[in-house]
């Protein structure tokens, strides 16, 4: 398999922010994890007294099980801080279990086994969702779902205000239509709304108040502007050139590689809703989702609880309890229904088609969607994965959502700061075209000019993970 000429960021650099992630970042990620488990069982216990014998054993059971994961997330984070050995993957009955705990071998020979010294992108969440998997009654408890709901409540205004702006592009289609200048500047709109709804990236929220969620959200014109002048690198031109050039073209499909759950999700389904809806360009929009919390949710679960959760948000009355009832009208709401029967009627017929089924259990093992949370970089798709990499061949355009999806791009290597897009991708480069739109939120970049980068360095700002730069790349097909 091919290998890069530079070392991966591993958390041995002090300076690193994936030194700061293993040693601050997890910590509370984890410490969470084990709250959100107490407060659960403290609930069930609070139940008990009016419950039958029987449903008193099972809640009994199912204290006792989530116990013995807090006690097994209390265990990772204790080692962590240690700089202990990794374990191995316990056999789950799940995906990719030897292919971690072969890896994990490797890494061992090369005494780059522990919490410090393995690569960032081997040491993320598959152990923890082993800790559930092997439960009766937790296999399917997401301990961040009650973040993701809060946060996507708190997204409700720029929500409501993008489904007017998708209700006023309804009635402009005509117009849209003939003048391409038109839908070139929606077209760059939505680019950036992709791009900085991923500032909403649930790890990143320890600190972020509802203002700020607010603000990075924000939809405007006026603010997307402002914000361009922090793009590092940005082939939006070349983006809206290529898919120019699909105009006529049958069965032109664009494929979404998803980053996370929440507002971002959703800006992607407002994307695809355009490209299908109002552009001539683009007839099917497949979805397929890398990587959640625990390992990895599938396509179609995490799509059916977006589509479920925005049709939440139509009930004033759910709506008013996470934000004022000024962020929504009696249109606003209208719109948003419209747009959400548009969206189940495009999953129904297949314009919106997901990489594996709907109905697909939590964890299941499935060659459309197992390598996207694997420990490897996207560089050896085909040969890891080569059904998916014949899939991607067939698509018109590939959009890679987010910081992770970048990282497995580029290997989450030590590349010099001006390093080519195309070299750092490896031999993925023109396979397919490749469109990643990510926030810098980790160590690794590529693409920057050398001078803006010194100037960053030397400004003492963290411009590589602090989430105000981002890069908009594009990576043409050339076989």
């Amino acid at each position: 398999m091919w290998e890069a000429p530079y070392p991966p960021w591993d958390f041995t650099d002090k300076q690193s922010f994936a030194f700061e992630t293993v040693l601050k970042r997890w910590p509370v990620i984890l410490t969470g994890i084990i709250d959100n488990i107490y407060c659960r069982n403290h609930d069930l216990g609070v139940s008990l007294p009016s419950k039958t014998e029987a449903e008193k054993a099972v809640i009994e059971e199912t204290i006792e099980e989530g116990k013995r994961i807090i006690s097994k997330v209390g265990e990772v984070k204790y080692d962590m801080a240690r700089d202990r050995v990794l374990k191995p993957i316990p056999d789950d009955g799940e995906a990719l279990v030897d292919v971690y705990n072969k890896e994990l071998d490797l890494l061992a020979e090369k005494k780059k086994n522990t919490w410090l010294t393995v690569p960032w992108l081997y040491s993320d969440y598959r152990l923890i969702r082993s800790f559930f998997v092997q439960t009766k009654y937790w296999k399917d408890y997401d301990p961040f779902l009650s973040q993701k709901e809060a946060t996507f409540q708190k997204s409700s205004k720029a929500i409501y205000q993008l489904a007017t702006t998708m209700h006023e592009l309804e009635q402009d289609k005509e117009t849209l239509a003939s003048d391409p200048e038109n839908l070139k500047v929606i077209f760059k709109e939505m680019i950036q709304m992709c791009l900085w709804g991923n500032a909403t990236d649930l790890s990143m929220l320890t600190h972020m108040s509802h203002d700020d969620i607010q603000r990075l959200q924000s939809v405007g014109k006026d603010a997307q502007a402002a914000r361009a002048e922090f793009i590092l690198h940005d082939d939006q031109e070349k983006v809206w050139h290529h898919l120019t050039s699909l105009a006529g073209k049958k069965d032109s499909r664009v494929d979404f590689v998803l980053d996370n759950a929440g507002f971002e999700l959703f800006t992607d389904f407002v994307f695809a809703d355009f490209l299908v809806t109002y552009t001539p360009y683009v007839s099917k929009v497949p979805e397929a989702h890398p990587m959640v919390r625990l390992g990895r949710d599938t396509a179609g679960l995490q799509v059916h609880h977006e589509v479920a959760a925005v049709s939440h948000l139509l009930s004033s009355g759910e709506h008013t309890r996470s934000a004022p009832a000024s962020q929504s009208t009696d249109e606003s709401r209208t719109h948003l229904y419209e747009m959400v029967k548009r969206w189940e009627a495009y999953i129904e017929s297949g314009v919106f088609a997901l990489s594996v089924p709907i109905d697909s259990p939590l964890g299941a093992a499935d060659k459309m969607a197992d390598f996207w949370t694997s420990p490897y970089p996207y560089w050896n798709m085909e040969a890891l994965a080569p059904e998916l990499h014949s899939a991607l061949r067939d698509s018109s355009l590939v959009i890679f959502k987010g910081d992770l999806n970048f990282r497995k791009l580029t290997g989450d290597v030590q590349w010099p700061v001006s390093t080519p897009f195309e070299e750092a991708i490896g031999p993925i480069a023109g396979t397919f075209p490749i469109l990643s739109l990510r926030t810098n939120k980790a160590d690794v970049i590529v693409a920057v000019n050398s001078k803006v980068a010194e100037k960053l360095d030397k400004s003492g700002e963290k411009w590589r993970y602090n989430g105000k730069y981002a890069v908009v790349l594009f990576q043409p097909r050339s076989t």
